[in-house]
């Protein structure tokens, strides 16, 4: 396993070298709002939303003073927007009145907020305040099995499974650099071995 995981890690070296998150955003807040907005939501759509979302309201304070419909119109082309317009405003509310208008800095503080689950708490933490952590979404959780890296059932499974395989001072770069290769080269749909140089490296 140690091969195959120190050739993975080579191969998106070479591919990815310098990954950045996708996402838009200027601090711990706007850069919550964007990973919530990104449930179920291309990462470009949310970058084409965020700027007229900010611009009514940037901190927790002015957010959690919107008018619900004002943040739902600002957000409508992400989809599940009731949903997301409603807690939006709820965690910048609780953000406002028990963190002091500050995104909290903690995974259990960050995932009582209305909304924020353990792959969303993740990413603020490692992103936002560079503490070790390894979101998992579905591109993760795709290529990890497909490259035998886990065969975890949940995304839990697979999150602890990666965290045991890779030092923890590569997790931050790394989930960024398997999503990254992953959309360009693993897809869930059309995959071809001969695409991609990690599964045709791995055969």
């Amino acid at each position: 396993m140690e091969n195959k995981r120190d050739l993975i890690q080579h191969l998106l070296d070479v591919y990815v070298p310098n990954p950045t998150i996708p996402l838009h955003f200027n601090d711990p807040f706007t850069l919550l709002i964007a990973v919530v907005l990104s449930a179920q939501c291309k990462d470009e759509r949310v970058n084409s939303v965020t700027p007229e979302l900010f611009a009514h309201a940037k901190t927790p304070e002015a957010m959690s003073n919107l008018p619900l419909h004002v943040i739902e119109n600002s957000i409508r082309s992400c989809g599940l927007s009731n949903t997301k317009a409603r807690n939006i405003r709820a965690l910048s509310k609780q953000i406002a009145t028990e963190y002091n208008g500050k995104v909290p800095h903690s995974f259990q503080e960050l995932e009582s907020l209305p909304g924020v689950g353990h792959k969303t708490a993740s990413v603020v933490m490692v992103q936002a305040f560079h503490t070790p952590a390894f979101p998992v979404d579905t591109h993760i959780y795709r290529v990890a099995k497909r490259w035998g890296l886990s065969q975890g059932k949940t995304v839990t499974a697979v999150e602890r499974d990666l965290k045991q395989l890779f030092p923890q001072d590569k997790w931050g770069k790394l989930h960024l650099q398997m999503i990254l290769y992953a959309r360009s080269f693993c897809p869930a749909r059309n995959h071809s071995i001969s695409r991609c140089p990690i599964c045709k490296a791995l055969t």
